[in-house]
């Protein structure tokens, strides 16, 4: 089987393809984005709309965008920041038969400071084996203030059917329903199920997930990110999206590692760093 790490074009983008262990995935240097992920012996695991846009005029709809230093509208930047539509640069590479690893880096420039004043550094290591996807992301405050930020693997995941999709272990947890006027609720079900539009902030999750697609299970598993959150557009605001088909909605179910309820704050000269893991099982 095929392993390497090899630089391509993808749909008019430079972006990274990984290969190892029978597992392979597609990385986007724009936005710093994992557009692919296919574990050994099975389907991809991500979503990545049909209609997608490649012309670097807004993010990439689908994958895994890094929103950062803001999740959703919940400050005065950009909706989920700007990282997504900035080139991110190959800071490592690494590779063998079992795994193959990068790492992109971005740091701040006139333009973020424009935006958001303040030095940082931001890392997004990228691994994957024969069934695993590993994202950590790791932020660095570099200036002489703390820094204060929200954000997210915003994580488009592929399901055969989005109702009849499963996600189990988010039982008794807290969470913010931004599709009904933000009340918090209460999860009282043994798995989460799609019927109509989902935009849910799950709070201080700590015990895996289970996606169960059919035939096939996936476990994710998160790391120093709080919340969790799941959203489906459903039918009306998918079809206002216009880089959406309008039955996309019906083949995804984002389940994000996130900061969405309490900003997280780094002292100056301190790192954060949090993870995502999925697991093809």
């Amino acid at each position: 089987m095929a392993h390497g790490i090899e630089s391509i074009d993808f749909n008019g983008l430079p972006a990274l393809c990984l290969q190892a262990g029978g597992a392979s995935a597609i990385v986007s240097l724009f936005g710093g984005q994992v557009l692919s992920w296919t574990p050994r012996g099975g389907k991809e695991w991500l979503y990545l709309s049909e209609t997608a846009k490649f012309d670097r005029s807004t993010p990439i709809r689908g994958g895994v965008p890094v929103c950062f230093p803001q999740f959703a509208d919940l400050g005065k930047l950009p909706k989920h920041g700007f990282v997504r539509t900035v080139d991110w640069m190959l800071a490592d590479r690494r590779v063998d038969k079992d795994f193959a690893l990068i790492q992109l880096r971005l740091e701040d420039s006139a333009e973020t400071r424009a935006l958001w004043n303040h030095s940082f550094g931001i890392e997004l290591t990228i691994s994957i084996e024969d069934n695993r996807l590993d994202l950590e992301f790791e932020v660095d405050n570099r200036g002489t203030d703390a820094l204060s930020f929200t954000g997210a693997l915003h994580t488009y995941l592929r399901v055969r059917e989005a109702e009849e999709a499963r996600l189990e272990g988010l039982y008794g947890f807290t969470y913010r329903d931004s599709a009904n006027g933000n009340a918090i609720k209460r999860e009282t079900g043994d798995a989460l199920m799609v019927d109509a539009e989902v935009d849910r902030v799950y709070r201080q999750v700590n015990r895996p997930l289970l996606l169960r697609d059919g035939s096939r299970t996936l476990g994710i598993n998160t790391e120093g990110f709080p919340d969790v959150v799941v959203w489906n557009p459903w039918e009306t605001r998918c079809a206002a999206l216009a880089d959406m088909p309008d039955n996309g909605f019906r083949r995804m179910l984002c389940v994000e590692a996130a900061a969405a309820d309490t900003p997280i704050t780094v002292a100056a000269g301190e790192q954060w760093w949090g993870r995502q893991t999925l697991i093809a099982l």
